[in-house]
């Protein structure tokens, strides 16, 4: 079963039976790091981190999906991985209100739904 790292409560509660649900009470490196160790356990990028055209500082919440089983480490997924974390450094998080946030985990559940929708 695929994983799907998370700090979404939104997306962990829609994909709980789905996936294998790691949800982490962190911010978005904390998320890219714990996707970037299981990359070099041999898991798979299956979304990009940084998808949907959102700047890493426009929103708390990041939900990533990973290959469930472990093989050897594919080199253009820590490639990948590895960019994002130098690109969401670039980014100071922003002020986000906290009337905003439920309108910011939608989003995110939302690229979720679309990765899924186009297998």
């Amino acid at each position: 079963m695929d994983i799907l790292v998370t700090n979404n409560p939104l997306v962990q509660e829609q994909y709980q039976s789905t996936f294998r649900v790691a949800f982490l009470d962190t911010d978005l490196s904390g998320i890219f790091t714990y996707v970037r160790d299981l990359i070099h356990k041999g898991h798979k990028l299956l979304t990009h981190p940084l998808s949907g055209s959102i700047k890493p500082n426009e929103s708390p919440y990041k939900s990533v999906i990973v290959s469930g089983t472990s093989a050897v480490t594919d080199a253009q997924s820590v490639c990948v991985i590895e960019d994002c974390i130098e690109t969401a450094k670039k980014f100071p998080q922003a002020n986000i209100k906290e009337k905003h946030l439920p309108d910011m985990q939608l989003l995110d559940l939302s690229l979720i739904k679309a990765s899924q929708s186009n297998k």
